[in-house]
């Protein structure tokens, strides 16, 4: 089997490196000119015109036209829809949500205090009330993500939490993991006109204080939009995984582990860094032998052909220097002393250790989200976690004497920066709180 033309194998000593490099580095830049003007109709229109126009966009996008009525899922279509999946899946489903939630239970934010002689300072931590979970439908049946988003919301108190996806009627596995999930209500709308209307109300679907899930170029655009009047999530893009290997690891894991996310999207990016020269040429060889049995060949080809590369590096100090660089979404360290170079990484959305914990296990039941920054953006973003669905009120609670010893500095501070008013406000009850 000849090589795989698709995948770049390139040594990062050569000329040519730092520029196919410093190429995928940039992978968030598209142009949106377009995009935002198309986007922003929509937006718009929903905002004005509520369930008129979100019918409107489903008919026009989707190709069939619903009632207002129709566009919230009823408990007894969920039963009856999930009764359509099969027991092995709906097991495998349920072994998800019992790892995804015992997963998020580990690590639940809780209100603190830290009490003084004379004052106390802390935070009171609150879930949010309403949020909305998309959940795409264009490819395949996200039941996967349904259980990621709904689950630590779920866990971290929101009281309302309500989910969009397209679709005339839920795959029977969507159906299984919103109530899995425990999703308080489900919508039957998807693209632009869901985010919109999750962002402003309409007079069937409720207004939520914060908008998270993947999607298009389209869905990511409106949350863009309507940041500012809810709250949105990370921006999800393209999916990738980036592999810092040694001599160790076996070619025919990495093939497999890079195809895994190269068939997802042609603009998926996948890149393996190993010092290991050997190791590079017979994974890109792996990788010509696997790739024609792929459903989706056509897909992880491209995917490869553009935003695929094979690094040999100096060694695994500049491959995890290079990892570093790129923020992957998923990083895999399959080395022999994965605690060793595990302190190396500075950013990933997550990580995956060794031979046996490979991007999909994650993807679907180790048990934290699968909802991950792309694009690079993990170099300043977290992937999605209970503490996504709550906020933090500060608490400042001062007694007479702590009062005292710190207004002084906060008056003069004030005045230095020409407000005096603030100043004021602390000198007048300096005036009344002084020592007998």
């Amino acid at each position: 089997m000849s090589p795989s033309p698709e995948l770049t194998l390139i040594d990062a000593r050569d000329a040519g490196f730092p520029a196919r490099f410093a190429a995928l580095e940039q992978r968030r830049s598209v142009e949106r000119g377009q995009l935002q003007e198309r986007v922003a109709v929509i937006v718009d229109d929903v905002r004005r015109r509520g369930d008129d126009a979100v019918l409107d966009a489903i008919e026009r996008f989707d190709g069939y036209r619903l009632r207002a009525e129709d566009l919230v899922v009823g408990e007894a279509e969920l039963e009856a829809g999930a009764a359509k999946l099969a027991a092995e899946d709906l097991a495998a489903l349920e072994l998800a949500a019992e790892r995804v939630r015992a997963f998020h239970r580990l690590h639940v934010p809780a209100t603190w205090t830290h009490d003084a002689a004379d004052e106390r300072l802390g935070q009171i931590v609150r879930p949010i009330g309403r949020v909305g979970i998309y959940v795409p439908a264009g490819v395949a049946p996200l039941a996967s993500t349904t259980l990621m988003l709904g689950i630590p919301a779920e866990v971290a108190g929101v009281p309302d939490r309500h989910m969009c996806s397209p679709g005339k009627q839920l795959h029977p596995a969507v159906a299984a993991a919103a109530r899995l999930a425990r999703v308080t209500r489900v919508y039957r709308v998807g693209g632009v006109q869901a985010i919109a209307a999750l962002a402003f109300g309409t007079e069937q679907i409720a207004r939520v204080d914060k908008i998270v899930g993947p999607g298009t170029a389209h869905t990511q655009e409106a949350k863009r939009q309507v940041f500012g009047h809810v709250a949105i999530d990370s921006e999800a893009g393209p999916s990738e995984v980036f592999i810092v290997a040694d001599s160790s690891a076996r070619a025919d894991f990495l093939a497999a582990d890079l195809l895994a996310q190269a068939e997802h999207d042609e603009l998926a990016s996948v890149v393996l860094a190993t010092p290991s020269a050997e190791l590079a040429a017979a994974v890109r060889a792996e990788v010509a032998r696997q790739l024609p049995a792929l459903s989706r060949e056509s897909t992880a080809r491209k995917s490869m052909r553009e935003r695929g590369l094979l690094v040999v590096t100096r060694d695994l100090e500049e491959a995890c220097a290079l990892a570093n660089r790129y923020g992957a979404e998923h990083l895999q360290l399959c080395v022999a002393e994965p605690d060793r170079w595990l302190a190396r990484i500075e950013c990933a959305g997550a990580i995956f250790l060794g031979s046996y914990s490979p991007v999909p296990i994650g993807d679907y039941a180790a048990g934290p989200s699968h909802v991950l920054p792309t694009g690079g953006t993990a170099r300043f973003f977290s992937g999605i976690g209970v503490e996504d669905f709550q906020h933090r009120m500060s608490l400042i609670d001062l007694r007479a004497a702590a009062f005292r010893r710190i207004a002084p500095a906060a008056a003069r501070l004030a005045r230095l920066e020409g407000l005096d008013a603030h100043a004021r406000a602390l000198e007048i009850r300096l005036s009344e709180t002084k020592e007998p």
